[in-house]
Formats: structure tokens, C-alpha cells, sequence
């Protein structure tokens, strides 16, 4: 009985021991764990951090496509006359500048249009001489003042057909509606007007990019931001102000060589007014890579 009893107390004091020693070693590795996790919560911490220093020492831009346009755009002067005509005559060579005003190109409906001119200035000028002659008789009484009245309505109405024939000459001719520079021309004498027009006129005296920005990022696009324009063409990056946000939302028009690019990208125009035109005056419908500092 006292071997059993001294049996049961030695196993009983193992089992203390086991169970102390154990609940030491998991206390151990508790304090470990926590060490451990501490140790790598501090790090993930540093590392955001160094994101996060990172992010703000990078400027902050919005990037899109964009092309070079003169000022105002590009005009294509077609035949005045719609499509049909013939050029008989061109003024103007690819490169030249021009007034408004100045004569571009002569149709060829300009020779009866100028007949039907000369033919009712001359009718005028009868209408006007009958008219004086039967005011002269009237003073002596011999004519009818119903005489002298159709008359003067007659004289009236050669002024207006005088007016029509002009007008319809005017129409014969291509005139530059504003000041530029030829950019391009699509029909030479004894060339049919197509579609595209006579000539393309740009006033590059001034020149833009337009950027197509992403409508989701128009939002951070203002008046007066600066922006940077770059292209293989170009010997160094253009640089610009932003002078107009467009109040439209469309389609994109420049397409990069991004294969997966959204051809059906929602963008707005954003026109940029360059400050060194010197280098892009040649380069009209260039596409570019735009970055406007926000």
C-alpha cells in the first residue's frame, strides 16, 4: 500500500513537471511569435511609408494623345459653286502665305458668270438712259408721270439682277476666308473639286496641341496648368499652357500603337497653347504623347 501510494505521487509530480515544462515552452513561443509579428508589422509599416514618400516625390500628371494644329484649325476651301467644278486657275502653292481675301483659285463657271455680269450691266445702263430721257420729256410735259414710274421700277429691277449676276460670279471664285498658310492642295488646274476641297489653310502662326484627355481624369485638368509635348519627331519636348477645356464629351481620334487601346475611349479636347511654334510649324497633324502637370 505505501509502494502504490509513493508510486501515484511520483507520477503525479511527472506529470506536474511535464505540464510546467510545456506551459514554459508555449509561453516561449507565444513571446516569439508576438516578437516576430511586432518585427514584421514594424516592417510593412516602414515599406508603405517609403511607397508613400515615393508617390508624393513623383510629379503628379495626366497623360493622353494628342495632335498639332494651327491656330483655329485647318479649313478646307472648297469650290463655292459645291462639288463639280473645275479649277481653270490656281494662285497659291503648298507653303505660301496668304491675306484674307486673296484670290485662291478660279472656277471654271467663271467665264459665263462674267458674260451674265457684262450682260446685265448693260441692261442697267439701257434702263438707266431711257429713264433720264423720258425724265427730260416729262419736264416739257410730253410723257405720263405712270411712264416715268414703270421706268424707274424697270431700272430697279436691272439694279437686282445686277447684284445676282455679281454675286453668282463671286461664286466662281476661291477666296481666302482668313490670314494663313497653305498646308495642302487638292486640286490643280483641270482637276475636278472633290470632297476634300480646294487647298487646306492653317494660320500657323500660332500653334496648339490638342490633347484627348480620358473623361475620368478631365477633372483634374485646369486653365494655366503647364504641359509637356513630346514626340520621335521632334528634337526635344514642347512645352505648353492648357487655354481651353471643351464642354464636349466624344470619341478619341488619335490612336496610339497600343494594340488593346480603347478605340471607343470616352475623351474630351483639351487645347494647348504651344510656346515654341518654331520646330512644330511644319508638323501640322503630328501625333503626340502629352503630360499636363496637375
Amino acid at each position: 500500500m505505501v509502494f502504490r501510494a509513493r508510486w501515484r505521487s511520483l507520477h503525479q509530480m511527472c506529470w506536474l513537471a511535464k505540464a510546467s515544462f510545456l506551459s514554459m515552452l508555449t509561453g516561449r513561443i507565444i513571446k516569439k511569435r508576438t516578437f516576430l509579428m511586432r518585427r514584421i508589422s514594424a516592417l510593412a509599416v516602414v515599406i508603405l511609408l517609403g511607397f508613400a514618400e515615393f508617390a508624393l516625390a513623383q510629379p503628379r500628371v495626366v497623360s493622353s494623345l494628342g495632335r498639332i494644329e494651327p491656330a483655329g484649325g485647318v479649313l478646307r476651301l472648297a469650290g463655292p459653286s459645291g462639288l463639280g467644278s473645275v479649277i481653270m486657275d490656281l494662285r497659291v502653292e503648298e507653303g505660301q502665305h496668304v491675306k484674307a481675301g486673296d484670290l485662291i483659285a478660279t472656277l471654271d463657271s467663271f467665264p459665263v458668270r462674267k458674260a451674265e455680269l457684262a450682260r446685265h450691266d448693260a441692261e442697267l445702263q439701257n434702263a438707266l438712259q431711257q429713264l433720264q430721257r423720258e425724265k427730260k420729256l416729262g419736264r416739257s410735259m410730253a410723257t405720263s408721270a405712270s411712264k416715268i414710274e414703270a421706268l424707274e421700277l424697270s431700272v430697279a429691277a436691272a439694279r437686282a439682277g445686277r447684284a445676282a449676276a455679281a454675286a453668282m460670279q463671286e461664286l466662281s471664285l476661291v477666296k481666302a476666308p482668313r490670314d494663313g498658310q497653305v498646308l495642302y492642295v487638292h486640286a490643280r488646274p483641270g482637276e475636278r473639286v472633290g470632297v476634300e476641297g480646294v487647298i487646306e489653310l492653317g494660320d500657323t502662326s500660332v500653334m496648339y496641341t490638342v490633347a484627348e484627355v480620358y473623361e475620368t481624369d478631365i477633372i483634374h485638368v485646369k486653365k494655366g496648368q503647364q504641359a509637356t509635348i513630346s514626340s520621335p519627331a521632334l528634337a526635344a519636348p514642347v512645352t505648353g499652357t492648357v487655354e481651353k477645356i471643351g464642354l464636349k464629351v466624344g470619341r478619341m481620334d488619335v490612336l496610339g500603337m497600343d494594340p488593346i487601346a480603347e478605340a471607343d475611349a470616352r475623351v474630351v479636347e483639351v487645347d494647348i497653347l504651344l510656346q515654341d511654334t518654331e520646330e512644330v510649324r511644319k508638323l501640322t497633324h503630328l501625333q503626340v504623347e502629352v503630360e499636363i502637370g496637375i
